[in-house]
Order: structure tokens, then C-alpha cells, then sequence
């Protein structure tokens, strides 16, 4: 039996001593994959906003010309009306003024709806032009009429019902056209709202890839070991170990130049827009917060150093957590030994991402309360998880997930890794998890 391991163990060994980039290569192009994912929903992000911003500002000209139309047109009825009662030819300035605003203001709606102006609006455009023509063509008649001295017929154009009845038309033609374009703008704003809620799961699935990314580096350099301790070569296991930690180190490395690539790309894909950059610096934030929670996990903390567990558990929920994502921490400042601090990053990881796919923070109103202490007296230290989903969740009969999956081997390997123990409640109200572990 013990030969039969010794030679599966050379025999790991000598494959990973003969191909350990191809293992690299695969992990780094996983990486990528995500990396390009995650830039491709940024830059739709982007554009959506800049075309809601471009609707938003031909919108806004738009009513402005629709505004501009009518009240052109009341000008002109005001003046038409002032001559009519009046005889007094300085009233015809402010008719003459609206005409030629009118006839402004059409052109300059014509202008600002554009190429694109799709066949609704083309048609409510030439709808509008022809009631305005139409209430004009009226007052210049009432106009004609006072001028040549023809009063009564003047009066009994003006009262008539013509000049109301086109008035209120052109009104309704000009509300329609406003309705429409509001609608546009409202459609542009959805798009836009929708691409950036998109960005924020992908952040999440990027940070759970590289997590399982160096996992599964962590367990290449476990095997490598195990492999070159099996093989009772101190040469091997010594050469063994310094490559995996070359590669673990040339992993990271390379996950952090990834996240440089990706923050320089987002901020170039803004640059010049001043309105896109409190998008893109929300983006940036996030980023950064992932580049922190991933120092985490991995361990920049050796075993003879101290870390101090509030800034652990911060720098773990970070990227997850915003305006919208309650939380509430409280522990103030407890310093444990550093060697916890690659385990605890992990289950805090694991705890959190599991908070945003299936736990407190899956739908809005969910809280999440993390609380940790130390015990004297018998030198441990208590950090309680505890979840409260806005909306009861459900459960197996019995309580329990029907199956134990990646995560659950994960909190099980690191409740090892920290000579302590790991509690799991489940209920419909949300999990509680405590974590008790030696403080030194």
C-alpha cells in the first residue's frame, strides 16, 4: 500500500514537473475570459449612458421648439386680437414677431429630431405644421379684413369657432409629439439603468472565478508536496516547492496586472466625457475594492505577522457592498494572528458571495450583521454571520441544503486551517454562521 502511494506521488511529480505552464495557461486564460467578459458589460454601460445622455439633451430641444411653437402662435393671436379691437397698427409687431418665430421654431424642431425621427413623429411634425399653417392662414385673414375696413365680416371671424377649434388642435398634435418623445427618453433611461445593474453581478462572478482560480493554485502546490514529501527527495521537494511558489507568485502577479488593464481601459472608455465619470468612478471603486478582498484571500499576511480582524472583514465585503446593500458591522478593533488570515478571507468570501447569489443580499431590503468579540477566558475569538433576507426564503424539510457543495468542502478545509469551528444554522429567516477559533 505505502509503495503503491509513494509511486502514485512520483508519478504527480513527474507531471508536474514536466508541464506546470499548461496548468498556468489554463487558470490564466480562465481569467481572461472574465476579465473581457466583465470590460465587454462596462463599455455597454458606457454606451447605454451616452445615448440615454443624447436622448435626454434632444428631448429636451425638442419640447423646447414644441414650447416655442405655441407660444409663438399665442404672440400672434394676442397681437391679431389687439389690432382687431384697437386699429392700432403697433399691434401687428408682436403678430409679425410670432410669425417669424413660428415659422423659426418648425424649422428648428425639423432640425432637432434629425435623420433619425422615425414615421410617428415624422407624421405628428407635418400634423403640427399644418394646424399651425392652418390658425395662421386664420389670423391673417381676421388681419386682411380689419386692414381693408371690412369690420363686421372681422367680427364675425373672430367669433366664430375657426381660430378656437385649430388652436386646440394644434395643442393636442403638440402634446402627442411631447408624449412620444418623453417615451423615447424614458426608454433610454431604462436601457441604461438595466446595463449598469448588469455590471455589478458580473464584478461579483469575476471576484468568485479568481477566487476558485488560486484555489485550484493553492491545491496544485498542496499536490506538488505531497508528491515530492512522498518521494523522500529533498532536492525534488525543495526545487518542487520553490516552483510552485514561483508560479503562485507569477499568478498573481498576473491576476493583478489583469485588474490594472481593466481599471486603465474603464477609465480611457470615459475619458473626454466628464458626464460618464461618476459611472465610471463607482466602477473604478468596485475594482479596487475587488484588487483589496483579492490581497485577502490569497494571503499577504505570513504566519508570524497579526492582522486586525475589522479590517479583514471589511476588506471581504467591500466590493459587494453599497448604499442599497444594508450591513451592519460592529467589533471595533481585534487583532488575531496572521496565519488565520488566509482560512478567514476565504470563508468570509464564500459567505459573501453567497449573500449576493442566494442570502440576504439576492433581492433589496436584506440585511447582513457580522459581529466578533473575544473571550477571555478561555483565549477564543466569536465572529457570528447572520443574515436577514427581506423575504422568507426556502428551505428543504429539514433545514439542511439537499447537497454540500464547493463552498461547504471549502469552510470545512479552513474550519481546520483554524484549529476552530464553524457553525452553520439555516432558517427561513436567513443563515447564521459562527466561527470560533484560539486567538492566538
Amino acid at each position: 500500500m505505502v509503495a503503491d502511494e509513494t509511486g502514485q506521488a512520483q508519478s504527480w511529480g513527474r507531471i508536474w514537473r514536466r508541464k506546470p505552464a499548461w496548468l498556468t495557461l489554463a487558470l490564466f486564460a480562465v481569467l481572461a475570459l472574465a476579465l473581457l467578459g466583465t470590460f465587454a458589460l462596462i463599455f455597454t454601460t458606457v454606451d447605454a449612458e451616452r445615448v440615454q445622455r443624447e436622448q435626454a439633451a434632444r428631448t429636451s430641444a425638442v419640447l423646447a421648439a414644441l414650447d416655442g411653437i405655441v407660444a409663438a402662435t399665442l404672440n400672434g393671436e394676442t397681437g391679431q386680437r389687439g389690432y382687431y379691437i384697437t386699429y392700432d397698427r403697433r399691434y401687428l409687431v408682436p403678430y409679425t414677431q410670432g410669425h417669424a418665430a413660428y415659422e423659426a421654431e418648425i424649422r428648428a424642431l425639423r432640425r432637432r429630431l434629425g435623420q433619425g425621427i422615425d414615421p410617428q413623429q415624422a407624421a405628428l411634425v407635418d400634423e403640427i405644421e399644418r394646424l399651425g399653417d392652418a390658425k395662421w392662414a386664420e389670423m391673417a385673414g381676421t388681419v386682411e379684413l380689419v386692414r381693408r375696413g371690412e369690420l363686421v365680416e372681422a367680427r364675425v371671424r373672430t367669433l366664430s369657432d375657426e381660430g378656437q377649434l385649430a388652436m386646440e388642435a394644434l395643442r393636442q398634435a403638440v402634446g402627442r409629439l411631447e408624449r412620444t418623445e418623453r417615451a423615447r427618453l424614458d426608454a433610454a433611461t431604462d436601457s441604461a439603468a438595466m446595463a449598469e445593474a448588469r455590471v455589478i453581478p458580473s464584478l461579483g462572478l469575476l471576484a468568485v472565478i479568481i477566487t476558485i482560480a488560486l484555489i485550484l493554485g493553492l491545491w496544485q502546490v498542496i499536490r506538488t508536496a505531497q508528491a515530492q514529501a512522498a518521494a523522500a527527495n529533498a532536492a525534488l521537494i525543495a526545487e518542487a516547492r520553490d516552483r510552485a511558489d514561483l508560479l503562485a507568485r507569477e499568478l498573481n502577479h498576473r491576476v493583478k496586472n489583469l485588474f490594472a488593464v481593466i481599471l486603465a481601459i474603464v477609465k480611457m472608455s470615459a475619458r473626454g466625457d466628464t458626464a460618464a465619470a461618476p459611472a465610471v468612478d463607482r466602477i473604478a471603486k468596485r475594482i479596487h475594492a475587488l484588487v483589496t478582498a483579492h490581497d485577502v484571500t490569497q494571503g499577504r499576511h505570513d504566519g508570524d505577522g497579526e492582522v486586525d480582524l475589522a479590517d479583514l472583514v471589511t476588506k471581504a465585503i467591500a466590493p459587494y457592498r453599497s448604499d442599497s446593500e444594508r450591513c451592519n458591522l460592529s467589533g471595533g478593533t481585534l487583532v488575531v494572528s496572521g496565519r488565520h488570515a488566509v482560512p478567514l478571507g476565504l470563508v468570509l468570501h464564500e459567505l459573501v458571495t453567497n449573500a449576493v447569489k442566494y442570502g440576504a443580499w439576492s433581492a433589496p431590503g436584506g440585511l447582513l450583521e457580522v459581529r466578533w468579540e473575544h473571550h477571555a477566558a478561555d483565549k477564543t475569538v466569536r465572529l457570528v454571520w447572520q443574515e436577514r433576507a427581506a423575504a422568507p426564503l426556502v428551505l428543504p424539510e429539514d433545514g439542511v441544503p439537499a447537497r454540500e457543495g464547493f463552498g461547504s468542502a471549502l469552510i470545512r478545509s479552513s474550519e481546520r486551517q483554524l484549529d476552530g469551528r464553524i457553525v452553520r444554522r439555516f432558517s427561513p429567516e436567513g443563515i447564521m454562521v459562527e466561527i470560533t477559533f484560539p486567538h492566538a
